[in-house]
């Protein structure tokens, strides 16, 4: 039936592959096939009751309920589906019947909010740079941060090939005795390891580090290596922040 189908991109993401314009990339690529014959042209739709949809091999289910689900990640778990080196990752501590992914990335030494989902729209859409969600941070830094660094962070850094955008800095706790610093960072980038180069680039480098907030939602009841299913409220949160 010609009401039931839709375009190939659209349930790929909805089944949580990944967004649905990295999905078209799938596709065009030749990494997508329906019913045994690869396709590699966007426009096809199909009817997810009936067709068999497979990416690389494995078979893509058709994902009516669209979860979400907030993560406390412990360290040593690195951000991805697969790993090519056979380390623990995320979805070894979300036990979920659907093919969730997550929603950005802390590396593998970073602890704290993650978001998952099998909605690859909404994968998308709070990765975008034009939502500006914010993620805060707690940092803890070897030395004795200066009012001075911590204006720098303030203002934007230089890392790399570009300069961070203003940031929310504040000092949490300053420790003479064990030489450490402990600061909370706010920013609405998400470039790699982002908060780790910008503390460099004042001279001060992280010892630990762990994400406590995702826009508003924070994890502070929620242990380590725990999880739960994000509230509709949250949901609609994120997408119109």
């Amino acid at each position: 039936m010609e009401d039931n189908k839709v375009r190939l991109q659209k349930f790929l993401a909805n089944s949580g592959v990944a967004s649905r314009r990295k999905c078209e990339e799938l596709i065009l690529e030749g990494k997508i096939s329906v019913n045994g014959k690869i396709v590699n042209e966007l426009g096809i739709k199909i009817d997810p009751t009936v067709d068999k949809v497979e990416y690389c091999g494995k078979l893509i289910y058709n994902t009516e309920k669209l979860v979400y689900i907030l993560l406390n990640k412990p360290i040593g778990y690195v951000t991805t589906a697969n790993d090519q080196f056979n380390r623990d990752t995320v979805l070894d501590l979300v036990k979920v019947k659907e093919r969730v992914v997550p929603v950005g990335r802390l590396d593998m030494y970073t602890s704290g909010a993650l978001i998952l989902t099998n909605n690859g729209d909404f994968v998308y859409k709070v990765t975008h740079p034009k939502h500006e969600i914010t993620k805060t941070y707690t940092v803890t830094v070897h030395g004795i941060i200066t009012n001075e660094a911590v204006e720098k962070l303030r203002q934007g850094v230089e890392i790399e090939d570009y300069v961070t955008r203003p940031a929310k800095v504040k000092i949490l706790k300053t420790d003479e005795e064990k030489n450490i610093s402990r600061l909370e960072i706010t920013i609405h980038e998400g470039k790699n390891r982002q908060v780790r180069k910008m503390c460099e680039a004042v001279g001060s480098k992280v010892i630990a580090l762990h994400r406590s907030k995702i826009g508003d939602i924070g994890i502070k009841d929620l242990k380590l290596g725990s999880w739960r299913y994000l509230k509709d409220y949250e949901v609609k949160k994120l997408l119109n922040t």
